[in-house]
């Protein structure tokens, strides 16, 4: 025992000899000459400087600052957002769940973007001719029979905001309607989009058996409209979609010609306007999720259960007008 501890204390010893030792072989002139390393020039020429360049500096963006309240509109519900930062500028009853009408398109668009060939042929069902004669929809004109890509079907599902082409989608793409919707419902999830819930492809109004109104079956809000919109418009095929005015697709030995014209007004008569989708029923009134870009920015509206068909364009005006003309601040860095 008394020799293990005579070990120990040498050890001990030894180690504190050594990192005591240290500093004195690599920072003292006697280290340097017994380790090789010789003394150092110091009438040698001078170290050359290290260059820091320095990274340059990004200018934050100006962003809109909101002051007060948009003037009067009809809308029951709205919302405008600046897509650039995704700040809330304005909202009315933004997270009140209410019907959607044909902004349903807007999902409709998107997951066919995201599981179809733009090139694949899709044949149009006599079920699709029958959604818009049977229930009052809006129709892109389309033919049992003709066969059409998802490409063309894109415009015609948001320009004249065609049931038709929402159901030849549906068809096509996922075998049925149903399927298609579990598929919009699944993504509306995964888009944190949980006050969204759709009952078909098209936004036409959900009915029983007699013909009766079933609330609460399909519906969204201004909030999650806005937040599915802002998300699509960064889809490029998407944007140049619903930006187009007019869509022209000859006649060929498969499909008859058609000719469809964008309805949606803001288009025409408001400079600055990127789309991007329309809808009405009696039970939604005038809907409206609109997208314009003035002098840098980007803003993003939703107007639902307006008046009617007229005034849902009035209030996104009213909306717009507002939001580019409030004054813009600078965030600190």
């Amino acid at each position: 025992m008394k020799q293990r501890r005579t070990i120990a204390i040498i050890l001990v010893i030894i180690t504190v000899l050594i990192i005591i030792s240290v500093p004195v072989w690599l920072l003292t002139p006697l280290g340097a000459n017994v380790l090789g390393l010789g003394q150092p020039d110091l009438n040698g020429p001078p170290l050359t400087p290290l260059t820091y360049k320095p990274l340059p500096r990004t200018t934050p963006q100006a962003e809109l600052t909101p002051v007060g309240a948009p003037g009067q509109f009809s809308a029951t519900e709205a919302l405008l957002m600046d897509a650039d930062t995704g700040t809330l500028l304005y909202e009315k009853k933004g997270e009140t769940e209410v019907p959607m009408a044909s902004t349903t398109k807007i999902m409709t668009a998107l997951i066919a973007i995201q599981i179809g060939k733009l090139d694949q042929v899709i044949t149009v069902r006599q079920d699709a001719y029958d959604e818009v004669h049977d229930n009052g929809g809006s129709g892109a004109g389309l033919v049992p029979g003709d066969k059409i890509t998802v490409r063309a079907l894109l415009y015609g599902l948001m320009l004249p905001s065609g049931d038709d082409a929402a159901v030849s989608l549906a068809d096509g793409l996922a075998g049925s309607t149903g399927n298609f919707v579990a598929i919009m419902n699944v993504e509306a999830q995964r888009l944190h989009l949980y006050q969204t819930h759709y009952a078909n492809v098209d936004g036409l109004e959900v009915t029983d058996n007699q013909g009766h109104i079933i609330p609460g079956v399909h519906y969204t809000t201004p909030y999650d409209l806005a937040r599915l919109a802002r998300y699509a418009m960064s889809i490029p095929l998407f944007a140049q979609v619903v930006s187009t005015k007019e869509y022209d697709l000859s006649a060929t030995g498969t499909n008859h010609p058609y000719k469809w014209q964008n309805i949606n007004n803001l288009l025409y008569d408001y400079s600055g306007t990127l789309g991007i989708k329309t809808g009405w029923t009696p039970q939604a009134g005038g809907c409206l999720v609109f997208a314009a870009k003035r002098n840098g920015h980007t803003l993003i509206g939703v107007a639902l259960n307006s008046t009617n068909e007229t005034t849902r364009f009035t209030d996104a005006r009213a909306l717009l007008n507002w939001g580019f003309s409030l004054p813009t601040q600078t965030p600190q860095v």
